[in-house]
């Protein structure tokens, strides 16, 4: 079992990553590499980061009891990992801000990223506004309108949001765009992945710049309690967050519960729930768990969360499900949005539709649990992007009812 969130060198972790990319990447790739193994060692880069995670990004964030979910769980103690209270509204700006800072090492003079719930977009536009360099965002046209208030965040902060139309129209193709255009323009243009998946060096490097979640959380758990918590809970699409959590509780006698996507239901096959029902195959430059049908080719995930709407997972996730170091459960979309509103009208925290799915396990296990055990919840993001979506549902759900 490893408690390491690094490759091997040749971005492995145990038969998951590696790089399956065109050989006009080969260069870019390497470069990127480089420039990263010398800037976490670097006291300078370090310190920079570490001023803009704090003076501008606003961390550490809080570590927040929910009483009132506790108390209406009957069960084990509940705090929340208040990622929603970050600049930009998520985690997503912890890596970004690394990564532009990376962009800006090397010497690029653009930066384009992908985005699904628009939180990446809207991380990544903000670091190249504060540091002066041109951004394009990717972005299906599925999400283009379930997430039309972060297209408009980019745009003020004047990254050009490109449409995509192609395929399901959302997260997964948005990346199939953004690899394309690295492909012809990678000698000026920087790609800022957002989750750990891609390949080698993207998973490591991006769950190294979120490492700061776990971090501060054990410390906040210990500072709060006298102790760890019990069981670690956070939604699951790519993994970023749930890699940015779960890396500093890897040695420590915590469960880890990663939750993925449970759509309109297993059985309907509208789902994003890779790690619990994909097979192994090759996404985005990497080898890890992958939707797929009979013949191989990648079958299109659902999810009423634009974030978790993605039919791989970052490798890292894929060798700890294999090593039983992670428990992998999953929400519908009915219970996601469900736990919108329970968390809104219990603890007046409006949570991302992605970070929902976390709590509606976080409930079902507090309810199992003992009065001496914590369940610490990562709220990934917060829920202002999904509130016309939601509208729009409700709205559906009265017409229904009329006609």
């Amino acid at each position: 079992m490893t408690t390491d969130m690094a490759a091997d060198d040749q971005g492995w972790f145990g038969p998951y990553g590696g790089r399956f990319v065109p050989e006009t990447l080969v260069p870019a790739l390497d470069e990127l590499e480089a420039a990263w193994r010398a800037a976490r060692v670097d006291p300078g880069f370090r310190a920079e980061l570490a001023a803009l995670l704090s003076d501008f990004a606003g961390r550490p964030t809080p570590l927040s009891e929910a009483r009132r979910m506790g108390s209406d769980c009957g069960g084990a103690r509940i705090y929340l990992k208040r990622e929603d209270l970050a600049h930009t509204g998520a985690h997503k700006i912890n890596n970004t801000l690394g990564q532009v800072l990376l962009a800006r090492r090397t010497g690029k003079t653009r930066v384009i990223a992908e985005t699904g719930a628009g939180q990446h977009g809207v991380a990544t536009a903000t670091a190249c506004a504060l540091f002066g360099i041109d951004c394009e965002i990717f972005m299906g046209s599925v999400d283009v309108r379930r997430q039309a208030l972060n297209v408009t965040r980019m745009e003020l902060l004047g990254a050009r949001v490109i449409e995509v139309t192609s395929g399901s129209q959302t997260l997964k193709d948005a990346m199939n765009e953004a690899i394309r255009d690295w492909i012809a323009t990678s000698a000026t243009t920087h790609y800022v992945i957002g989750s750990v998946a891609g390949p080698h060096p993207y998973p490591s490097m991006v769950a190294e710049f979120q490492s700061v979640i776990g971090t501060e959380a054990r410390a906040q758990c210990f500072e709060r309690t006298g102790r760890l918590p019990s069981v670690v809970v956070a939604c699951v699409g790519g993994g970023s967050n749930s890699m940015g959590v779960f890396g500093a509780f890897l040695a420590d006698d915590v469960r880890l519960v990663a939750v993925e996507a449970g759509g309109e239901g297993i059985a309907s096959g509208r789902h994003g729930a890779s790690l619990g029902f994909g097979r192994p195959g090759v996404l985005h430059g990497s080898r890890s768990y992958v939707l797929q049908d009979d013949d191989g080719q990648i079958a299109e995930a659902h999810s009423i969360s634009a974030g978790l709407d993605y039919p791989g997972v970052g490798p890292q996730l894929a060798y700890l499900r294999d090593q039983g170091r992670i428990t992998v459960t999953y929400a519908t979309d009915a219970e996601a949005v469900g736990a919108v509103l329970y968390l809104a009208r219990t603890e007046g925290i409006i949570p991302a539709l992605e970070s929902a799915h976390a709590v509606v396990e976080a409930r079902k296990l507090a309810a199992s649990l003992g009065p001496d055990d914590i369940v610490l919840v990562n709220v990934s993001g917060r829920g202002d992007k999904d509130v016309g979506e939601l509208a729009r549902m409700a709205e559906d759900s009265v017409a229904g009812a009329l006609s």
